[in-house]
């Protein structure tokens, strides 16, 4: 039953941060007006297959990072509660994440840099990830993280693909009130990543 209830908080958390709706919107914006089908359809592809190797990358990494600088479990999860916290403001108050485009860089080119990273995945996935990987036990909770970020990157690749569609049918007041919902989920979040945090902090000082 807790493996279930800390998947589902895995996927809503990756869910939540992703954002792929607010990002298919960015991505449209980044991109050729003109851009065909099979075209978005690679942008969808290699922007997925980008995150889901940063997402691996760092969760190999994770603890080495965290030994490297002998940063704490619960230090980094005020921090990454604060970039969280950052994140979710800027996604209520409806600032977009940066999205100039390149003129010297085609379609595709875009599609890992800078749609797959940094927009897509970012400090806060970053941080997300070395959280939920610092409190994994076990094997099955190392799986369970992957599969909850592996659904969420088909999730991405899904919406991305067809964000076309998306856009005509929800229109950009629709995306945009998606993206403050996601951002209220994130704050609360990041809330409780800061006084989870904070508390064992304050608990091994005493």
């Amino acid at each position: 039953m807790e493996l279930v209830q800390n998947f589902l908080q895995q996927s809503i958390t990756f869910f939540a941060i992703m954002d792929p709706i607010g990002i298919s919107a960015i991505a449209l914006s980044l991109l050729n007006e003109n851009i065909t089908k099979t075209q978005i359809n690679t942008v969808a592809k290699r922007s997925s297959l980008t995150i889901i190797i940063a997402f691996f990358v760092v969760l190999i990494t994770g603890d080495l990072v965290l030994k490297i600088f002998s940063i704490s479990e619960n230090s980094l999860k005020v921090m990454g509660g604060i970039v969280l916290i950052l994140m979710a403001i800027s996604m209520v108050n409806g600032k977009d994440k940066e999205k100039n485009r390149d003129e010297s860089k085609n379609d595709i080119e875009l599609a890992i840099i800078p749609i797959g990273i940094p927009i897509a995945f970012g400090a806060g996935l970053f941080t997300t990830i070395i959280i939920f990987k610092s409190q994994a036990t076990n094997l099955i909770d190392l799986i369970s993280i992957s599969f909850a970020f592996c659904i969420n990157a088909l999730i991405f690749y899904i919406v991305l693909k067809n964000s076309i569609y998306i856009k005509k049918y929800l229109g950009v007041t629709g995306q945009n009130i998606i993206t403050k919902l996601m951002g209220l989920i994130v704050g609360a979040i990041a809330v409780q990543f800061i006084v989870s945090g904070l508390v064992h902090l304050t608990n091994s000082y005493l």
